[in-house]
């Protein structure tokens, strides 16, 4: 006897990266089992109940129940039902979601192991999610000894919500930490705004704010500038196991209002905390032109006659705060340019050279061999291949 096709809607919007993995997950789950037919309609986050809803005779659905007109919807459909979203507006069904307590140990740790004994949070109420990873964060910082300073955006659900008020609020939020400070934002879009106060207010970050995110929604945090470090979360996993968990459902099982939390993946560190803390503002200014000129082919002439030390005191404090002198970090900072161009482009190696400040490819190759072991073709031949597979 064939079975019947089970026919799933997916309730969940398409417009952000962690949404696209909680999809993917789902994707996952149904190749692996198949006998699913899915319906996937264009649907807006925290939108109002499709009409088709109320006549569907579908099999079960996985949802994103955002707000109360979803979930009395979702509720009189008296169809197998599992939720993905930590906003709990039906808290008698399954649901899966990320593990904030994780999220905001794997940040706590992240910016700790930078050196930083200042934490900011910089979250949103309106949402439970960006609730407890603060109010974990601000557990963990106290176990650890730190500082906290958290600050609160007006919900952009907020009818009285403007970023050009929200950015006065920053601004003047900013203006009174601590530095340097290690602020986790509760998740990429909200750090990418502040990344942006930053720049307005002439920050320098890393150096005196580094700022984490959550979510590594690629787009977001490689547009960002600098390009911003990110918790990875799981979202594949969400999707998979709130796929099994429908699935159990439709086969008649009793689930009741099973609740998994799923774990991060760790954290994908980029520019925007690439740093250790550093109380020395002379040191923290060369690092700063060293960052911003390193592939542009400076030497440690140029960094001294940015800021007013010798070269034997520069370099003296330089390696007592980052352990490493100002000549080893241009070099670090330009061979970690050139991987990046040997993975991400197929630029020739002569042009990266001239994009890394080197004055021609067989400079670049002795250096970049001296450096990572191995020739730069060799290198990049060995990640491709890793990346293939």
């Amino acid at each position: 006897m064939v079975q019947k096709l089970r026919s799933v809607a997916l309730l969940i919007e398409t417009s952000n990266a962690y949404a696209r993995g909680i999809l993917a997950g789902i994707t996952d789950y149904v190749r692996q089992h198949e006998g699913w037919s899915i319906y996937l309609p264009e649907q807006e986050r925290g939108g109002t109940p499709p009409r088709w809803l109320s006549t569907w005779s579908g099999d079960g659905i996985v949802a994103r129940i955002e707000n109360d007109e979803i979930a009395m919807a979702l509720k009189h459909t008296e169809l197998p039902v599992v939720d993905v979203s930590a906003a709990r507006h039906l808290k008698n069904i399954p649901w899966v979601e990320t593990d904030d307590e994780a999220i905001a140990g794997l940040a706590v740790q992240h910016l700790s192991e930078r050196g930083f004994k200042n934490f900011g949070f910089y979250g949103d109420s309106a949402f439970n999610w960006a609730i407890w990873r603060k109010q974990n964060f601000e557990r963990l910082v106290a176990e650890a000894g730190g500082n906290f300073f958290p600050h609160d955006s007006i919900s952009r659900l907020d009818k009285q919500y403007s970023w050009d008020r929200e950015k006065v609020a920053l601004a003047k939020w900013l203006s009174r930490l601590p530095r340097p400070i290690g602020i986790m934002a509760c998740y990429d879009i909200q750090a990418q705004k502040l990344l942006d106060v930053c720049r307005e207010q002439n920050i320098a970050v890393p150096e005196e704010v580094a700022v984490l995110g959550v979510d590594n929604d690629l787009l977001i945090c490689d547009l960002a500038s600098p390009r911003l470090s990110s918790v990875i979360c799981n979202t594949k996993r969400t999707g998979f196991e709130a796929a099994s968990l429908l699935d159990r459902m439709m086969s008649g099982e009793e689930v009741g209002s099973k609740s998994i939390l799923v774990e991060p993946l760790g954290v994908e560190t980029r520019q925007s905390t690439d740093i250790l803390a550093i109380d020395d503002a002379d040191v923290a200014a060369a690092l700063r032109f060293i960052r911003e000129n390193a592939a542009s082919g400076i030497n440690v002439s140029d960094v001294l006659r940015a800021v007013p030390l010798s070269r034997r005191v520069l370099e003296s404090r330089f390696r007592s705060a980052l352990g490493r002198t100002p000549h080893e970090e241009i070099t670090r900072l330009r061979i970690g340019k050139v991987k990046e161009l040997l993975t991400g482009t197929d630029l020739s190696l002569s042009e990266i050279a001239s994009r890394t400040g080197f004055r021609h490819d067989e400079y670049l190759s002795v250096a970049f061999k001296k450096a990572v072991g191995v020739p730069p073709r060799d290198f990049r031949r060995a990640e491709g291949s890793q990346g293939a597979r």
